[in-house]
This record gives C-alpha cells, sequence and structure tokens, in this order.
C-alpha cells in the first residue's frame, strides 16, 4: 500500500476591517501528529490572508469554515495566518487560532 506524502496547500483572504497594527510575528503549537503550528504575521495589504499546509488532503470546505468562523469572530485586517497542520480535529485548529490571536493584545 502507498501512502501519499504530499502537502495540500490552501489559500483563503478575507476582508477586516480591525486592523491588527503593528506587532512582532507570533507563533503557536507544533507540527506534530494530531497538532499543528499557527503563525501570524504582518501583511502589506489589509486584508486576512490564511495559508494552510496540510497533510489531510481533501479537507477544504471544512479548512474553509474553521477560517471562515474565526475571521468573523476576529475581523482582522493586516495579517498573514499560517498554519502548518499534520492533522489537527477543527476544535484544535480553533485553539490555535485563538491562542494566536490572543497574543495580539
Amino acid at each position: 500500500m502507498s501512502i501519499p506524502t504530499r502537502i495540500e496547500v490552501l489559500t483563503f483572504e478575507f476582508p477586516g476591517t480591525k486592523p491588527a497594527g503593528k506587532f512582532s510575528p507570533v507563533l503557536v503549537g507544533v507540527v506534530g501528529s494530531g497538532n499543528l503550528e499557527v503563525m501570524l504575521e504582518p501583511a502589506t495589504s489589509m486584508q486576512c490572508v490564511f495559508h494552510v499546509e496540510t497533510s489531510a488532503r481533501g479537507f477544504r470546505t471544512i479548512w474553509e469554515a474553521v477560517v471562515r468562523n474565526f475571521h468573523e469572530q476576529h475581523k482582522l485586517s493586516g495579517v498573514v495566518v499560517s498554519i502548518n497542520d499534520m492533522g489537527a480535529t477543527p476544535a484544535v485548529v480553533s485553539l490555535r487560532l485563538n491562542q494566536a490571536v490572543s497574543e495580539l493584545t
């Protein structure tokens, strides 16, 4: 049996209404089985951009729902959110996103 080793790359962009302002990059979590890391960095645009690299292929609609829900809660602008995932559940993704945004305040 062959196990695919390719990583799926997803990008989502949302208009934001709450500028994050100046901040140093924020990193939470670790990449490992069933977990992920989330990095927040300042963006050059006023969009909120999510870049997801995941080992769990075929879950675009779930990823979009999770990051859309996060964005609807926080409405950040001027932020790039990079997610490196190794099979985390949506609940863990939401936890890490909220941990990261709490570091901005």
